[in-house]
């Protein structure tokens, strides 16, 4: 190391303390780290591509600069300030259960943890609204508000390791999408800190025409405008009854347009999921319902008694005219039973390389999307595994959320085909008109396909970023917007 590098060095590190000293007289030095382990801590979410890469012993892009953490919105605004005027890159922070990569540091950016901003600021329940900080636990939330009565609605898989500030930024689903909406449709109104400090309020209404939707600008922004530090959201009354039912369908095509029937005659079916012949086959072993009819479909209806029974009635008239029968309510019971649980994990720490990629879908190109897609995954090695399920249907077509598994090999040879699988079944649902998110986002990940959904619209989004964030310190190089100097790009093999 040459004298100019070692002050180069010197230089950096004393910037980075004097940066610290600034944090902690804002959020006290005890919600300040800057340790090597605490860094190495923040420098991963759950992508699978981190995990594989920390697996190796490697950083999927660079350490944090450091973690400070704010324990209210004032707190938060005076460190977007202090950002603001250093110059400083900051990554707002939930819980780090992000999949594609929004929250991995690129450019030794600042981490703001927002997990102290967790209070339940109201339950009202003359509007049917909550009002929470951004930070809070989903699962924390959705127990609170099952004790005074109510539901979010929104029970993501990971329910119990997001926040709610992250189901908005990633403008996610949750299991019972199909009857309460994604997360757009269940968020009212919102707080948040833009790139200058100022704070931005959208009132949560029932409804307005006050110009384009400012909400909408930043459900789904990743961060990257700025950081929702508070939210109102819509809340239900909890069911009074729930009427699941276990379908075995002779053919895929036949439980699809089950489902897409049901949801066209208009009834609000909590939990639609169909399993493809792979999935299915694990779900059903030993039951004889399924010798001869292999598609595993699964309808949860919900409300009212009376409305959640004639639901499901007709629900059953059309299943049934498809070719379904009903079989015994094991593969219910064991999803219930499971739903939170992570399937990738135990894979991933058998050295499998596992990915999960969720599309959506016309009804008119969902089959083709989904036989296309399996053949191109299954073609890039002879090993790997493919399998898909619907689990968020609508009126005008669904979510197909695939699970790709590479047997465990060398390193850079399994990255090379995992970029391939991801590769090409995103060009094929771009092909078939669909979008490569329906939930988990885009974070760095999916890079570099937004391009070609979004066309001219990411360069309005890039207006939008130039003018709103004009020297690019809210999480940069994510949603394909432009990085900041020096950055660092995922480094792909394929």
């Amino acid at each position: 190391m040459n004298a100019s590098t070692v002050r180069d060095a010197q230089l950096e590190s004393e910037v980075d303390a004097s940066l610290n000293r600034a944090l902690a007289s804002i959020v006290g030095a005890n919600f300040v780290r800057s340790g090597f382990a605490e860094r190495l801590a923040y420098a991963r979410d759950r992508t699978p591509f981190a995990t594989f890469h920390f697996r190796a012993g490697k950083l999927p892009g660079t350490m944090p600069r450091s973690i400070v953490m704010p324990g209210s919105h004032d707190e938060v605004a005076r460190i977007v300030a202090l950002a603001q005027a250093r110059n400083v890159p900051v990554i707002p922070f939930g819980a780090g259960s992000g999949v594609l990569g929004g929250a991995l540091p690129l450019g030794h950016e600042v981490m703001i943890d927002l997990k102290r901003l967790n209070r339940l600021v109201e339950i009202n329940e003359t509007d049917g609204t909550a009002t929470v900080e951004a930070g809070l636990n989903g699962g924390q939330f959705e127990a609170a508000l099952n004790a005074r009565g109510f539901t979010c609605g929104h029970l993501p898989q990971s329910l119990h390791m997001s926040t709610v500030g992250g189901w908005a930024s990633c403008r996610g689903a949750g299991q019972n999408s199909t009857r309460y909406g994604k997360i757009e449709d269940i968020v009212l109104g919102l707080r948040m800190v833009l790139p200058d400090g100022r704070t931005l309020d959208v009132r949560p209404v029932a409804r307005r025409a006050v110009g384009p939707s400012i909400r909408d600008l930043f459900v789904g922004a990743e961060g990257t405008f700025g950081i929702i530090t508070q939210l109102t959201f819509r809340i239900w009354r909890k069911p009074e009854r729930e009427i699941g039912t276990v379908l075995a369908f002779p053919t895929l095509e036949a439980a699809l347009t089950s489902a897409r029937q049901i949801m066209q005659a208009e009834l609000r079916p909590a939990v639609v999921r169909v399993y493809d012949a792979e999935e299915s086959r694990s779900r059903t072993e030993g039951m004889k319902e399924f010798q001869d009819r292999p598609i595993l479909g699964i309808l949860v209806f919900s409300g009212s008694a009376r409305l959640a029974s004639v639901e499901s009635e007709l629900a059953l008239e059309i299943a049934r005219k498809n070719g379904a029968v009903l079989a015994s309510d094991e593969p219910l019971l064991h999803w219930q039973k499971n739903r939170f649980v992570s399937y990738s994990m135990p894979w991933q720490t058998k050295n499998y390389y596992m990915d999960t990629i969720e599309v959506t879908g016309a009804w008119s190109q969902i089959l083709a999307m989904y036989q296309r897609m399996g053949e191109a995954a299954r073609a890039v090695h002879p090993g790997i595994h493919f399998g898909a399920h619907w689990s968020h249907v609508y009126a005008e077509g669904a979510c197909q959320y695939m699970t790709v598994r590479l047997p465990p090999m060398d390193d850079d040879k399994a990255l090379f085909l995992h970029a391939q699988a991801w590769d090409r079944i995103s060009r094929i649902c771009l092909e078939l008109g669909g979008s490569i998110s329906h939930h988990h986002g885009v974070g760095a990940f999916r890079n570099p396909w937004i391009g070609a959904e979004l066309n001219t619209g990411l360069d309005v989004l890039q207006a939008l970023k130039d003018v709103i964030d004009p020297n690019n310190i809210m999480n940069p190089g994510k949603l394909a917007l432009r990085p900041r100097p020096g950055a660092v790009t995922l480094e792909r093999k394929g």
